[in-house]
């Protein structure tokens, strides 16, 4: 299918673009002619092509006045993608509450208030749209993940009623769900907030959950399809609230059909 094409010179601002599906989000919408601001919590405009529609700005989702700030910054956009996001691994029994916090602060919390920072204009422009990246573990939960998993499910709440309250303005709400991809930072990133051990009553479990990961996962996602499922979000008024992304993501939506 060819991707979708829209007017140019429209802006679009991504959260969590310093690697991932953030950044190839944000090339994607360069390379079509979009006015990116691409934020993240410490700016790397290495990371990113050179160019005068380009806008890189420091951006941390969890701190009330960077988002202000970032928000100022950027000044009018279009779209709005919330990207930024962090992993858990582990049972919970043996996670802290500490590190629970930290994920909703991040996937939960973040994506709530980014939303809310720029809904005045989009009410004002009575135009908008917001595209909030969650994860096809809300289709079909995994083991060792259910901390991460209801940080993204809230956020699938969130966005549907949402949705349901900006319609009178004219401003959409849609969700991209990525199933597993190998080209994102996501695993390795995780494992700073990963139990240093697993509980010995969970230890033969989460040998078989290790085992499974480490093998050929079969169908996965690649940054590009977030990308393309990003882009339909942004440009098609018609498509469902919920895109699933990338191969397997596909195939897990079809099956629940």
């Amino acid at each position: 299918m060819q991707p979708l094409m829209e007017s140019p010179l429209k802006t679009v601002l991504i959260t969590g673009c310093s690697s991932g599906f953030g950044l190839e989000t944000a090339k994607y919408f360069l390379e079509r002619d979009w006015n990116v601001v691409a934020t993240m919590r410490t700016p790397r405009e290495d990371v990113l092509p050179r160019s005068d529609r380009l806008r890189v700005l420091a951006l941390d989702v969890t701190d009330p006045e960077s988002i202000r700030q970032a928000v100022e910054a950027a000044g009018p956009i279009d779209v709005l993608v919330n990207n930024a996001g962090i992993g858990l691994l582990g049972v919970l029994e043996d996670s802290s509450m500490e590190l629970a916090r930290e994920i909703f602060e991040t996937n939960t919390m973040g994506t709530l208030m980014v939303t809310q920072a720029v809904l005045p204009q989009f009410r004002q422009c009575r135009a908008g749209v917001i595209v909030n990246v969650s994860s096809s573990t809300t289709l079909k939960p995994l083991p060792m993940l259910s901390v991460y998993t209801a940080s993204k499910a809230a956020v699938n709440a969130f966005s549907e009623s949402l949705a349901l309250e900006l319609r009178q303005f004219n401003v959409r709400v849609n969700l991209v769900l990525p199933g597993r991809s190998p080209e994102t930072p996501f695993s390795k990133n995780a494992q700073p907030r990963m139990q240093a051990g697993i509980p010995q009553a969970y230890a033969e479990f989460a040998q078989g959950v290790f085992t499974a990961m480490g093998q050929s996962p079969g169908p996965v996602t690649h940054a590009l399809d977030v990308a393309q499922a990003v882009w339909r979000a942004a440009n098609d008024p018609s498509c469902p609230i919920r895109i699933p992304a990338g191969a397997d993501a596909v195939a897990l939506a079809e099956a629940l059909t």
